[in-house]
């Protein structure tokens, strides 16, 4: 009204303002990029490119041959079954058991909630061989549940069993705390458009809801995956360490260092990083494949 321009509505961009490419999404406007990527790299390389070159250096001490007959021998293998095999079985249960340990943590009020929510986190803060003393106790044959399973024939520690149920303890919190947050923040909104265009709780749950948590849910069992495949101190008091039976190739690694076969020792420890790093791909190649389908989905039910 003064004849003058309005600049409240007409944001000044400097003369330095450079966009961010569209191909890479990144602009150079926040200082200390070169500062922060260099301590990133060297952050990266002390911790874990250095220690992996060494330990995948290490076993061509005596040659192919040697690092041959560590991945053919019949203990080896076992070992490395038996862990990856439990591993990813209490991986599976507990992203069902976390999904629905969330849901309830998220979804309801009721008393005692807030105490339940903190008791999920216990196995981040207990040690993990005082974890595998306390399901040794229960599930030996002279524990609580050890001595009502074994009269019927099911022995529980120091079996297979054992070390599935020790992982899928120390695995829990991972699920539960990767899809918690999603599903605190879903919008009811998009329950609400689903149910208005009729679909059934059924329905909802299974083509709105879950697409929306696959990624969280990925998350939660890659984390569950990879800490059950490298444990040890909860695992060894339950195992009962029997070779060919209930020997788990972490274990199988402290044997050999101390006999002294290194070299031996770190062939074990490339060939569970190769295995590792396989899963791991797959893995991060579905959680992006989901995340792009929830998303699409998600944008269809607005």
């Amino acid at each position: 009204m003064t004849g003058q321009p309005d600049t409240a509505t007409e944001p000044v961009i400097p003369d330095h303002f450079q966009a961010p490419h569209p191909a890479t999404g990144t602009t150079h406007v926040l200082p200390g990029f070169k500062i922060t990527l260099g301590l990133t790299v060297f952050y990266l390389s002390l911790i874990v490119v250095i220690p992996l070159a060494a330990l995948i250096a290490r076993p061509w001490e005596h040659g192919l041959s040697g690092f041959l007959f560590v991945l053919t021998d019949a203990r080896v293998l076992h070992s490395l079954w038996l862990s990856f095999f439990t591993a990813l079985a209490a991986a599976v249960v507990n992203t069902f058991a976390g999904l629905a340990v969330a849901w309830v943590l998220t979804r309801y009020n009721f008393p005692g909630r807030k105490l339940l929510d903190a008791l999920i986190d216990l196995p981040f803060a207990l040690p993990t061989a005082v974890a595998g003393i306390a399901l040794s106790s229960l599930y030996a044959s002279t524990g609580w549940i050890g001595s009502l399973t074994e009269p019927l024939g099911l022995k529980i520690a120091y079996t297979p069993i054992g070390i599935f149920l020790a992982l899928t303890f120390i695995g829990l919190p991972f699920v539960v705390r990767s899809v918690q947050p999603v599903l605190a923040e879903f919008e009811a909104e998009i329950e609400e458009a689903a149910e208005t265009l009729g679909a059934s709780a059924l329905q909802t749950a299974l083509r709105v809801i879950l697409p929306a948590l696959m990624p969280s849910l990925v998350t939660g069992f890659s984390l569950a995956l990879a800490r059950g495949v490298g444990e040890y101190g909860s695992v060894i008091f339950i195992a009962g360490n029997m070779p060919y039976i209930s020997e788990i190739a972490p274990l199988l690694i402290v044997i050999k260092l101390q006999e002294f076969d290194y070299a031996g020792a770190a062939a074990v420890g490339v060939i569970m990083l190769a295995i590792s790093l396989v899963i791991l791909l797959f893995l991060n190649i579905a959680q992006r494949y989901f995340a792009s389908v929830g998303g699409t989905n998600a944008g269809s039910a607005k």
